[in-house]
Formats: structure tokens, C-alpha cells, sequence
């Protein structure tokens, strides 16, 4: 997602940007990249009430997710997050705890001077806290490439990093937030957590519009030394920020593992033209780097003011990053949680692989825009509507269609047994493309094995 030096801060086997890759080796049609809440024990005094998002209470005064937090108590089965301004007084009591302060943060003592004065800094206790929050995320993406001219196919595999936030818990799953860009497309996606173990997650539900995900991982997949070791993030509130607050931003730059950069909130409602449409975000001179997409921008309080998503690159520029207000992200993440999960006998299945149509084919070959069919399962769906490797999907129930994300997207909110229209073109032996609409009822991938 980026449009001139706007792009979102992907890693893509560290390249910090896609053109980058183009003028290089050629056209790369992916690239991928690569919270609410529990009170901060940095604070020796309760949060400020209307300023702190919550999940639900027992994830608020568990601290951690897992072990106490899954040993008694009742869960939420659905909305993990609130809105702001209701914290729980047995939230604020359990997040009371920590060495007293003048300030709200207690300080850490980082070293000594030659007069054997303290030298403290309450960022560092703010990253110390928030760390076991913070989430890599590493994703493997399988691109079908058509050859020059339409003829012959291959398919590559390609790496990313990016960042993520562990948002909520219910009884079954552990939820974590982060950009859309990060694991649109992935058909891997591993999520290391503070004691560097790594477990698979799926992709829970997506708002490409917004760029944000949310990803799962069972519980029950979880290691107890793990779950002793990470926890639910502390979420603050946009709307309140003031130019001149610090900030603080977390994430997984360039793949390396968790970094922290320090500076200001330098707006809080710029208004940034992407690619695909304008985001309100909040502007930072904190690095965002590349990896970074999906992590956590947190005020001195220690909590998440937004989820980190692109960057502003130009030799004549320095220190413009930008994030996703969280005030403006919690009820998009509800949503994508509280979603109906379909059975897994319901989930609709059409039979097909395939990758978004890259730009440039469009440009330079005149190529439709829409979802490239690389491979058509045999008896599936696809298969039996008479659809084609090679076809070009360009519309799905008379919705058109832009990229495999919005094709999956469309999928989803369909069952087995339902019939749909599916436009597509195909090529013909002079170059030129044909337009036919296919009718297809969809079955479940256990039917058609």
C-alpha cells in the first residue's frame, strides 16, 4: 500500500521498497510485511479513567494471558473490546501495583553517575512492560507468475516480517492485531512471542480498507511457559492525544526482532493519500522502519495509541511515520472478532489457486485487473463451471473484483451449497481477452475430495 513515497512498511526479504525489487529484478506481485487490556503494572497509580480501553475484566486483572487468566473466573465469547472510559475497579486495583512515583511512571535505574546518583528513564520501564505484549510476526507467500506473453507459469515463494499486538483472549483462542498488508496473501504466518517461541496463526478476519487483521492461535496450541510469560496490551485513546506527547514505537524492524525508536506525536489527524484510498493516521518522527507494520505506538503511560502502518520516504524528508489511531481501529476489530465463524462442513469452496494480476502486467501486456487462475483443482467447483489456469476472475456476483484478497473475501461470506456468477476473461491465441460469465455452486473442501 503506497503511492509515490507513501508505502507501508513491509519487509519483504528486507526491501524497504517495492520499486526497489522492480527496477532490479522485474515486477514482484506481493509484498507482504511484515491491543484490549490489561493495566500497565509501570504505573504506581492507577490509569487515567476515559483513557484506557479494556477486554473483558478477567483479562484486566489477570495481567497475564494464561495461566491465572484461564484458570477460573467467566470469559467473553465475543466482544473483547470496549469502549473508552469503562475501566473495572478491580482492573484498576490489580493494575496498581509497582514501586510509588511522583510522576505516574515509577522509574527504573538504568546505571549510576560518578556522584552515585540515580540515572533513570521511564521509557525503558514503558518497553519492559509492554514488551510481553509485542508480538514478530513471519509470513511465507506463494506467488503464481505468469511468463511473457501468457505463456508458461511458475510459482515462487517469498518471505516478509511485520509486527503484531496481542489484543484479547476467550476461553479458546489468543487474538492478535495487526496491519492487513501484513498477512494479506500469506499462506504461512508464525508468530514468535517474547521467549522467542514461535507457533502458526491464521488469519481471523480482515478490513483491507483499514488495513488491519486479526490473527488466532488456539490456547490449547500454547505452551503453559509461554502463556506465564505474555500478556493482553494495555490500549489508551487516540482522541485525546496533544501535539508534543511523546511516543514510543515497538515492532519487528527489518526482521530482526523487536526494536524500540522514541519521539513525538507530531499530528494526530493527517490525512494521507495511499494507493487505494485516503487514512486518517496519526503522525510520528519515531522511526517506523520496514518489519515495524502492525506494532504498537504507545504514550508514556505504556499504552497502544496506535498500530504502526507506513512511512514517508524522500531525501528530502526525515522522521514521518505514520499509524493507525486505535481509537479508530477497536471497533473494527470487534468486528472482525465478534464475526459468525462458519463450520468448517459450511465454508464454502470454489477450487482455485491464484495471486492478485500485478500492475505492471496490466500496463505492459493490457491485462484485465482481477485474480490470475493458476491452478483449478480437479472436480472442485471451479472445475466443473468449466473454469480455466489461465482465466482472469474480474467479478464475483456482480461485485468486481481487484486483487485474490477481495476474491477470498467474497468466498467467505458465502456457504456450501450456494450458487454464484463469476466473470471472468480469457486469453486467446492473438493476445486479446474474452469476457463470459460462469455460473458455480460451491461446495465444502470435504465434498469435493
Amino acid at each position: 500500500m503506497y503511492e509515490n513515497n507513501f508505502y507501508s512498511t513491509n519487509n519483504d526479504n528486507n526491501l524497504e521498497h517495492p520499486s526497489t525489487y522492480e527496477a532490479t529484478f522485474g515486477p514482484n506481485p506481493v509484498y507482504p510485511d511484515y491491543q484490549p487490556t490489561e493495566p500497565s503494572p509501570s504505573s504506581g497509580k492507577p490509569p487515567k479513567k476515559g483513557k484506557t480501553l479494556k477486554i473483558v475484566a478477567i483479562a484486566l486483572a489477570a495481567g497475564l494471558v494464561g495461566g491465572a487468566a484461564f484458570q477460573g473466573g467467566s470469559y467473553a465469547t465475543k466482544s473483547l473490546l470496549a469502549n473508552v472510559g469503562s475501566q473495572s475497579e478491580s482492573s484498576v486495583t490489580e493494575s496498581s501495583q509497582g514501586t510509588e512515583s511522583d510522576g505516574g511512571l515509577s522509574s527504573v535505574i538504568l546505571r549510576t553517575d560518578e556522584d552515585g546518583d540515580d540515572i533513570t528513564s521511564p521509557v525503558t520501564e514503558v518497553v519492559e512492560n509492554a514488551m510481553p505484549s509485542m508480538v514478530s510476526i513471519n509470513v511465507t507467500i506463494k506467488t503464481q507468475v505468469q511468463g511473457y506473453w501468457g505463456y508458461g507459469a511458475y510459482e515462487y515463494e517469498s518471505t516478509g516480517s511485520g509486527s503484531g499486538i496481542i489484543i484479547g483472549q476467550d476461553e479458546n483462542n489468543l487474538y492478535i492485531a495487526t496491519n492487513n498488508h501484513v498477512v494479506a496473501d500469506a499462506s504461512d504466518i508464525a508468530v514468535s512471542f517474547i521467549d522467542g517461541s514461535s507457533y502458526e496463526a491464521t488469519v481471523k478476519g480482515t478490513d483491507e480498507s483499514a488495513d488491519l487483521a486479526v490473527i488466532t492461535i488456539p490456547l490449547s496450541s500454547i505452551s503453559n511457559d509461554t502463556l506465564s510469560q505474555i500478556k493482553v496490551a494495555v490500549l489508551g485513546d487516540s482522541d485525546t492525544l496533544k501535539l508534543g506527547e511523546p511516543a514510543i514505537a515497538i515492532g519487528n524492524a527489518l526482521g530482526y526482532g523487536q526494536s524500540v525508536t522514541v519521539g513525538y506525536i507530531s499530528a494526530t489527524a493527517r490525512e494521507v493519500q495511499m494507493t487505494d484510498g485516503t487514512m486518517t493516521l496519526i503522525q510520528t518522527d519515531a522511526a517506523i522502519n520496514p518489519g515495524n507494520s502492525g506494532g504498537a505506538l504507545l504514550n508514556i503511560d505504556g499504552e497502544v495509541i496506535g498500530i504502526n502502518s507506513a512511512k514517508y520516504s524522500d531525501t528530502d524528508v526525515e522522521g514521518m511515520g505514520f499509524a493507525i489511531p486505535i481509537s479508530t481501529a477497536i471497533p473494527i476489530i470487534n468486528q472482525i472478532i465478534e464475526a459468525e465463524t462458519v463450520p468448517e462442513t459450511e465454508k464454502a469452496y470454489l477450487g482455485i489457486s491464484g495471486t492478485s494480476v500485478p500492475s505492471v502486467y496490466q500496463l505492459r501486456f493490457g491485462w484485465p485487473e482481477g485474480v490470475y487462475v493458476s491452478y483449478v483443482a480437479e472436480n472442485s467447483p471451479a472445475a466443473l463451471a468449466g473454469i480455466q489456469s489461465g482465466d482472469i476472475i474480474v467479478s464475483y456476483n456482480q461485485t468486481a473484483l481487484t486483487s485474490m484478497e477481495e476474491l477470498q473475501g467474497q468466498i467467505e461470506k458465502s456457504k456450501a451449497g450456494d450458487t454464484v456468477s463469476i466473470t471472468l476473461k480469457r486469453q486467446g491465441q492473438n493476445g486479446t481477452f474474452t469476457e463470459t460469465t460462469v455460473t458455480v455452486t460451491l461446495s465444502s473442501a470435504s465434498q469435493s475430495e
